[in-house]
């Protein structure tokens, strides 16, 4: 197995932040989107509460969802990184 560059390392070090800065913005509006209507629409207690528990299940299971997504698709393999301005692959 060879030794990553530098370059490679800081590579799959942006992958994995963009992959947890993503995925916390996206579950914590998962969150605010299944939350917030009952609080908003002046529903029953009850449903308040269910819609928060919703949300409080489906809101860590958005963000790992989230995160291997993107690291699943980025794999930190040579030549993986999609075709860009002045690139030939």
């Amino acid at each position: 197995m060879t030794a990553r560059t530098q370059a490679q390392r800081d590579a799959m070090t942006i992958e994995i932040g963009y992959a947890l800065v993503s995925a916390a913005v996206l579950a914590g509006v998962t969150f605010a989107a299944v939350a917030a209507p009952p609080y908003l629409l002046g529903a029953p207690a009850v449903w308040t509460r269910v819609a928060t528990v919703v949300g409080c299940v489906l809101a860590p299971l958005v963000f790992v969802v989230r995160v291997v997504h993107v690291l699943w698709r980025y794999r930190g393999a040579p030549g993986t990184q999609p075709n860009g301005p002045g690139r030939h692959d």
